[in-house]
Order: C-alpha cells, then structure tokens, then sequence
C-alpha cells in the first residue's frame, strides 16, 4: 500500500557529518575526503538502483562527478559549524516498478530542486523490510547555494523558508498522485491528512529493538540505531508542538480513517505524537478542547464518541448530493426497453427472479439516484447487464466503476458494463477528459468498501453534471479502508432495492448459509457446514495449513476443470500457502523447467503451469490487480499468461514484474471473486466481514481450516469469526439522538442538548410533574414512596414487590402475582384495566407536552386530566405511572406510541424501569428466572420469525433484546445475579466482557453502526 513520507533535513559539521561521506553512504560508492584526507567506502551496501547527479543549466559539468561536487562543497565552507548540503528523503509508491519510481523520482527531483537552481544527488533505494516487503525510497541530497559556470555563490535563504518545505511536500502528493493514476494503480497517497496550515505531521516508525535498548541503557557510540532513537523522538517532539499550534491536523489525521472516534484514540494519537509525559498532556488538552472536536454521545460500550466538524460538513454534502439526485426525474426507461432487454436476457438463458427484476425496475425509474443492496452471489453483475442493454436501448452511456481494479474487472465481464477504478475516473475528470453528463449513467459497483469522502466527491460531481448513479452492494461484506459507511447510510436515508435470494451456491442448504453470514448468524453458518463435514480442526496451524493443501491437492487432481482459490487473511500466510501448494503441483509433474525472476515482490521461481496472480491494473496489458491466469511460457525477460477469462497476456518482465503465484489470496483479494471450490485457512486476524467474504466465494463446496493453537475451542472460532468491525458515520448518532442538529447550532455540547431540547419542549411546571424531565430526577415533592432515590436502597423499595419482568402486555397486566384462587376472568379484567390506565395517562402526559401554554403551563383542564390519569394508573398498578415517566424520560417517542394503543415497547420499558426501582425488593432467584423466562421467549420468536421471512418482525424482536441486554448496565444487582444463568441465556464462551455486552455479542444484536458492544 502506498504511503506517504517526505523528511527534510540539514547534513551539517555541527552534528559530526560529512557531505562527502554521507553521498558516500547514499550512493553505495567509494569516495575519497580530501579535507581529511579519508575514503568513505560503502560500494557492499546493497539495494541502491539508481544514482546520478542533476545539474541546473549554469553549473560546472564538472560536478556530474559526485566526488569531486562534495569536496568543492566541503572546501567552500569554512566553518566549522556549516551547513554542507540540504536532504530530502521521500517515500516511493511501492506499486510502481523499479522503472517508474525512477522516473518519478527524476521528474519530481528535477521540476522542483533542479529548475530552481540547487545541484541534486539523487539516490533510489529499494530495500526490502525484515518481513519481505518493499521499501522504495529515494535521497536527494541538494546544495545550499547559488551556482554559477565559476561554482558556488551567497546561500539561497529562500530554500529554507517554511513555505518552501510546504510547497515541496504538496507537490510530491500532487506529481506521485498523477503518475499512479495515469497507470491506473488504485492507490493514492495524501500529504493533506497530517498537515497543519501546511506543514504535515511527519511519519513516524516504531524504534527498532536495538535502538530502544541503547535509549533505556544510554550507550553511547551505537552509531545509527542511536540516531535513529533520536530522530524518533524529535518527530514526536515536533509533531506535539504542531498540534498544540492547530490541534486541527490531529483531527483531520484521526478521522482519516474512521468518521468518529473515542477518547482512547485520542490518547493513542496523543502518545505517538508527542515526547514526553508533559508535552503528552499539552496535546491532550489541545485535542479535546478544539472548536473543531464535535462530541455525538456515548456509543453501545458507554464510550463517549467525537467527530469533527469537517467530518460532519462532509456527510452533510454526501447526503445533500444524494437527495438532490434522489429528487431528479430525468433519467427514465421505457416499458418497451426494459421488456425487450429482459426478452434478450432470456434468449442467453438468463431469467431473472422477482427480486433481481423489482431491482432492474428500481435503476431504470426516472430518478437520479439507484440503491441496490444484494448479499453475496445474489447475482447483482447478471442484473445490471440486463439495465445496461435497458440504457443503452433508451439512448444512455452506461459507465462502471469500482474502488479496486479487480472489481471494476469483475463488473465488467459479470455485466459488460465498462468500467474502470474511481481513482482513475476521478483523475480523468481532473484533466477534463470522460466527463459526465446528464446522459450518462454510472454504476458504482462493492459501493460498501468506498469511504465517505470519496462517494462524497462522486456523488457531487455527478449531481452538479446531472447524471444518473448506481450504488450496488453489501454493507456487511468487506468495510471501507478509508473513513465512513456511506453506503449503508445512503442506504438507510433513501432507500433502495434489496436482492436476498442467493443465486451463486448449487445447494439449498448452502444458499441458506449464505444468507446466514449476510444477516451475522456467522455461528449457525459454521455449524451447518461442519455438519457436512467441512470443517476441519488440527492441533497446530501449521498442520492446519498443511491439511488444507493435502484436500487442495487432492480435489484439483479429482476435478481438475474446476476452478478453485486458497483464501486467508494475511500476505504471509499467502507466500507459505502458495509455496506449499507449489510443492504439490512440482511433486505431481505439473510444472515445467524452473525460471528463477526478481519480481516486484523479489526473487520468485515460475514454471509453465504455474497459477499466477496480477498485482497491479496495467491498462496495455488489460489487466488488473488480482486477475489471475496460468502461465503458458516464462523466461527470464518475459512470461506468457493464459487469463481465466481465456486472454493470452505476453510481457516483458523488465516492463511489468507486478505479478506473483496465485494459488492463495487474501480475503481482501476475493471480494467479488466466483470459483467452484475455496479453501480457507481461519487466522485469529479474521473478522465477520472477512468470514462472510471468504465463506460464500463457492459454487460447489468450501472447506474451512483452522488451528487448536489459534483456536483452542469450536466457541472460540466462533466469536473470532463474529466480531463486528463495521464502521459508523457521525450522523448514525442522528438517530440515536435526534437533537444534534439543534445542538450544532447552538454549539453545545451532548449533555447539554438533553436540557435545552427539553427546555424548548416541556412546561416548566410540567417538568417537575413528570419527574424532574429536565435533571433526570424526581422532585422531593411529587415523588412517592421509592421514587427519587438510588436503585437497591431500602428507603427505595417497592410496596408490593412486582416487578412484572414476563414480556408483552401480559407481564404488563398480570404485575403483582395473581393471589391464590383468583379466576382467569379477573385476572384478564385486571389486565384490561392496566392497558386502559397506561394508554390514558400516556394521552394525558402527550397532550400536557404538546398544548402547554405561552406561559409555560398546560391548561387547568389538562393539568386535571393528567392527576386523575395518574390516580386510575396507580389505583390498577402502583408505581405504574412513576415507572412509565421513567421511561418516558429516556425514550420520550414512547408517550405518542402508548397513547396510539400500541403499548409493546412501552411495557417492556416500563418493567425495566419497575426492576430497577424495587432493586432486592423481591426473591432474587425470582428476578433472574423471569429475565431467562423473558429473554429466551423472545429469542425463540426471533427465531420462528426469522424461518418464516418475517424480517421486520425480526428486527422488532431483535431491538427489543438489545434493550433488555442495556437495561443490565443499569442494574449490576441482577447482573450479578444472572452470572450463573449464561448456558441458558445462550452464552458459551467467557471474554471478561460485562454480562450485557456478552449477551448482545453471543447473539448479534446491537450490530451494523461500527458501535456495536
């Protein structure tokens, strides 16, 4: 993944150094000193690939030799304090091959150091890490002085200045940024993200081990890893005092990721950027009292979560584009059209089913924007090709894109759609090529991996152009890099078409696991596969691995026409499957003579036969990164590639070595990806974004492995493969909290909203009446026996111990238990009296809310009311009215519901509140058998809705277990009570999580806002 980083620097005498030994050092050369008359000898460092000197126009060619350039410099300066030479060292996008990051770097060296005069000693690294990867870098080391045809003149002061550094830095972002979207390569790198009024935090790296032991012990004479310690540590030391500057470029780097974060990742930020316990304290107190920090509330943990105000002005515009779209009635498709496309639909063999149809009838109405969520292998791409044929027919351009190259390949051949990466599009526009038009239709294909800020730009761009969009795709398959959920929150604001029928899989059984995965029921998918005999436990991962490539092995000599991938979550777990998988082809005799290559990854052994994988979108070639293929002939210059979508692909290897065995992939890899058979090897790193990807990639069978050592128990798989990673969006915390826009502009912050909403709403008099809405507590006066004091107190206990925790109108009515021989008859009176009580005071408080006078009061008619509403409530339940404001109070949308009649959330929000007040007022057993009693009755409904389809319900039932599972944060008394009631509350495995937090996570509820428990 390309990074960004570009450090300046002064090489001078008062640090010890030398211009000619630091060249030396750079270049991989030999150099003599004359000032000390010594030679700098480093020609045995390895990794240096280029290296020349630049020379401005009017400079002696003399100084082409890049020894006899630092001696003149060396000789020039005579202090013994001097300043030699200026180094700017920058970071190559490792995506590019030797070839074009040489040529970058030339460019960029000779436009911006060059042009203005400076002599530039350029030097292109390619190192590699200690983990294999690639290091691409590249040092320039400048003069300081103005040159002319006799050597140097007076030093530039200009050189120096901040606005100069700025500018150096923006213009690498810029020029880098350019050249990968030229070639096509989705990456970027963006100099923006830490950047203060125009000075960039600069990136920092963790010290070594041996440059932490030389800190902790103070050694002296370590040489490098010494300087390296300290350079760390005057990064940090710059970078706080940057921040305490303009805690902005704090903001702007936290969200550059995720949309809100917590106080723990400020403290991180905080930590990595500054030097220090003092200076570490400074930044905090910068961060969290910038005007730019917007607070949202707490999320599902109780953390308490902040955007910013850029973040929020982003969204804003996100949404606005998509409601202006939304709005727009030009982009219409004739019955006739539509009719004919799906008739030669049908002539190819392809029938599509209601669903698929509801959605091409969704993308072809008039409006301007089409939401179409589908779970995996639903056939979405085979949908779309019949809306392009509909397009095309009405006289639109039809255009895809994607964030990767291998998805934009793959909506391509699924539809036929052209399509290119958005990175791409984007650099397009830029240039004023390929614009948009209000003729035009794009389609954005795995739309759900696309951060906030980018669908932010399409989406405005396309809106102002007056064109049609189409966002397709999953929101619970893999989540964005970059910041933001747009796409489920589009989704969720303006509708849109869902696909559940899953097409992909042959078998039932296996559709119904599909659709498992993509409504988190991660556990019953694993279950109903291992039940077919598909997973696989060993006791190491090692045998784990070399399991899974004995079954590989096996099933591609047994059905060799079948198309299969090994899948797994990390790059080095890939290079050993691919290399084990290799051995096998190699023992079988499926592969020819050896061929030993430096590819981009490094040295690489290929043969005819070999499955290999493209590494990066190469437009000439017409590939993409992630294409995969056999090769049909390699040598060391050039290699030939037969692509499984039967292309023969033949390059020079000096011109594209971006390629590497394929027979494992990252899950990242495979989204979108189609093949008979996966093979999948579980690693703890894998979440349930990654299990729904890897687990449903299949057409026939899916074989899923993993490690005693990584997993010790089949519950502990489970949970690994079930955690939620979804990312949020500040304005999920709309919903949550319907007074943040009122709070935004009145610049208050979260707590503060709760008052001043009320204030705006309620009658002061009526605060009181209705317990104390305003601070949350009862009034001394108005409060009755029990009320206005601490849950558990004896002073707080309940009169008739009833806490009602049975579910539904039925617990709500029954309340107290029935009294030995009471009839059927009034035990079904009582609870008709009790419902009447609840809706009629519930009227009675709504109309108190709504009507009050200017004078801050209601009526004297409604006053009235309200008391005599609150008196037949308390004569049928006492406490009940109490109870119930309670819960209005944390849920005032709840008043309107139960004076509508519909009193089921009310009641289970009532009893919570009940348990609460009466504390250990009743058999503690008692409590806790009658929570089981209530949260296991629901979880069987959950379950008869679900079997039947009835996903509304569904959710219902789910949101009302959520709430139960919160309600515990609230009661640690029977929290408490309920630690040995986990087995029957439906929790197998301890994770030191809080009993609440534990139930909702075992059973998947509170999920989908990247705040889940």
């Amino acid at each position: 993944m390309a990074i960004y980083h570009l450090h300046v620097k002064v090489i001078g005498r008062k640090a010890g150094s030398s211009a000619v030994a630091s060249a030396a050092y750079r270049s991989a050369s030999r150099l003599r000193d004359e000032r000390i008359e010594r030679t700098h000898d480093f020609s045995a460092k390895r990794g240096v690939v280029h290296s020349e000197v630049l020379l401005p126009d009017d400079a002696p060619d003399a100084w082409s030799d890049r020894e006899r350039l630092w001696n003149d410099v060396e000789a020039f300066e005579m202090r013994k304090d001097a300043q030699l030479a200026r180094e700017v060292e920058f970071a190559l996008p490792r995506e590019l091959s030797q070839a074009q990051g040489i040529e970058l770097a030339r460019d960029f060296v000779q436009a911006e150091f060059v042009s203005r005069g400076m002599v530039a000693d350029l030097n292109v690294h390619w190192d590699k890490t200690e983990d294999g990867n690639l290091k691409p870098h590249a040092h320039v080391m400048l003069t300081m002085r103005s040159v002319d045809g006799d050597g140097f003149g007076a030093k530039v002061r200009d050189w120096n200045s901040t606005q100069m550094v700025e500018r150096w830095r923006e213009r690498w972002a810029e020029l880098a940024n350019e050249r990968l979207a030229e070639l096509d390569i989705d990456a970027r790198i963006d100099h923006r993200s830490l950047e203060a009024q125009g000075i960039a935090l600069e990136p920092q790296t963790q010290i070594g081990a041996p440059a932490q032991r030389i800190e902790n012990n103070g050694l002296d004479g370590a040489g490098i890893e010494a300087d390296r310690a300290e350079l760390h540590r005057e990064i940090a030391r710059n970078n706080g005092a940057r921040i305490v500057a303009d805690p902005f470029v704090a903001l702007d780097a936290i969200t550059h990721q995720q949309s809100t974060f917590t106080r723990k990742d400020i403290a991180k930020f905080a930590h990595r950027h500054s030097d220090g316990i003092e200076q570490f304290n400074a930044v905090m107190d910068t961060i969290s009292n910038s005007p730019d920090l917007v607070e949202l509330g707490k999320d599902r943990r109780g953390e308490d979560r902040f955007t910013t105000r850029k973040m929020i002005e982003t969204e804003h515009r996100l949404h606005h584009a998509a409601q202006r779209m939304d709005g727009q009635e030009r982009h219409g498709v004739s019955d006739v059209d539509r009719a004919a496309a799906m008739a030669h639909a049908k002539q190819r063999g392809l029938v599509l089913s209601g669903e698929q149809t509801d959605a091409l009838d969704h993308i072809t109405d008039g409006r301007g924007l089409g939401v179409v969520v589908g779970f995996a292998g639903t056939g979405k791409s085979a949908m779309l090709g019949v809306a392009r044929q509909a397009w095309a027919a009405a006289g639109y351009k039809v255009r895809g894109a994607a964030l990767s190259g291998i998805a934009a390949e793959n909506l391509e051949s699924g539809s036929g759609i052209s399509s290119r990466t958005i990175a791409s599009m984007e650099h397009g526009w830029g240039q004023g090529r390929d614009l948009l038009t209000g003729r035009d239709v794009l389609v954005i294909d795995e739309a759900g991996m696309v951060g906030t800020r980018q669908l932010e730009r399409v989406l405005s761009y396309a809106a102002d152009a007056g064109a049609k969009v189409v966002l397709v795709g999953d929101p619970q398959q893999l989540q964005a890099i970059e910041a933001g959920a747009a796409f489920r929150s589009i989704h969720e604001r303006h509708g849109g078409v869902e696909i559940s029928q899953v097409r992909r899989q042959r078998e039932d059984w296996q559709r119904h696991v599909t659709r498992d995965l993509a409504t988190g029921r991660i556990g019953a998918a694993i279950s109903a596969y291992d039940a077919q005999g598909m997973v696989h436990q060993a006791a190491t991962r090692d045998e784990a691995r070399n399991d899974l490539v004995e079954r590989w092995d096996r099933d591609r000599q047994a059905e060799p026409e079948a198309s299969r991938i090994i899948l797994t979550h990390t790059n080095d777990e890939v290079r050993a499957l691919n290399k084990a998988a290799r051995a096998r082809m190699r023992a079988a005799g499926d592969l020819g003579d050896e061929v030993h290559v430096d590819v981009e990854r490094g040295a690489r052994t290929f043969a005819s036969g070999d499955r290999v994988m493209f590494l990066r979108n190469e437009r000439g070639l017409d590939v993409k990164n992630g294409t995969l293929g056999v090769i049909e002939e390699v040598s060391i210059q050039r290699m030939t590639v037969q692509t499984d979508d039967g292309r023969s692909v033949r390059f020079d290897l000096k011109d594209y070595s971006h390629i590497d065995h394929g027979y494992a992939a990252t899950i990242h890899k495979a989204q979108g990806m189609t093949v008979d058979r996966t093979h999948v090897l579980a690693t703890p790193g894998i979440d349930a974004h990654g299990s729904y990807v890897a687990l449903s990639r299949h057409r026939d069978r899916m074989d899923l492995h993993h490690g005693s050592d990584d997993f010790s128990t089949r519950e502990r798989l489970v949970r690994t493969l079930t955690r939620d990673r979804a990312k949020d969006m500040a304005s999920d915390y709309d919903q949550i909290d319907p007074a943040q826009h009122y709070a935004e502009r009145r610049g208050i912050t979260f707590r503060q909203r709760v008052v001043e909403i009320v204030r705006r709403v309620v009658p002061e008099k009526l605060r009181d009446r209705i317990g104390g809405l305003l601070d949350g507590l009862r009034s001394p006066a108005d409060a009755g026996p029990g009320q206005g004091r601490e849950p558990g107190r004896e002073d707080g206990r309940a009169q008739n111990g009833d806490v009602g925790a049975s579910p539904g109108r039925e617990a709500f009515a029954r309340g107290a238990q029935r009294e030995p021989g009471a009839s059927v008859d009034a035990e079904a009176a009582l609870r008709s009296a009790r419902t009447k009580a609840l809706v009629r005071h519930a009227r009675a408080l709504d109309a108190a809310i709504s009507s009050g006078k200017a004078g801050g009061q209601g009526s004297l008619e409604q006053t009235r009311e309200l008391r005599d509403a609150r008196d037949a409530f308390e004569k049928v339940r006492p406490h009940g009215w109490r109870d119930a404001e309670a819960a209005y109070v944390k849920n005032p949308e709840l008043v309107r519901e139960a004076g509508a009649g519909r009193v089921n959330r009310v009641v289970l929000a009532l009893q919570l509140e009940t348990e609460i007040r009466t504390g250990t007022d009743i058999d503690p057993g008692r409590r806790a058998d009658r929570f089981v009693e209530r949260w296991q009755k629901l979880h069987q409904t959950s379950q008869d809705q679900y079997q039947v389809g009835d996903m509304s319900g569904y959710q219902s039932t789910r949101s009302a277990m959520s709430e139960m599972a919160k309600s515990l944060e609230r009661d640690p008394q029977l929290e408490s009570l309920l630690a040995n009631h986990k087995k029957a509350l439906g929790i197998q495995v301890e994770s030191g999580r809080r009993l609440g937090a534990e139930l909702a996570f075992s059973h998947g509820i509170g999920r989908g806002r990247g705040i889940g428990i």
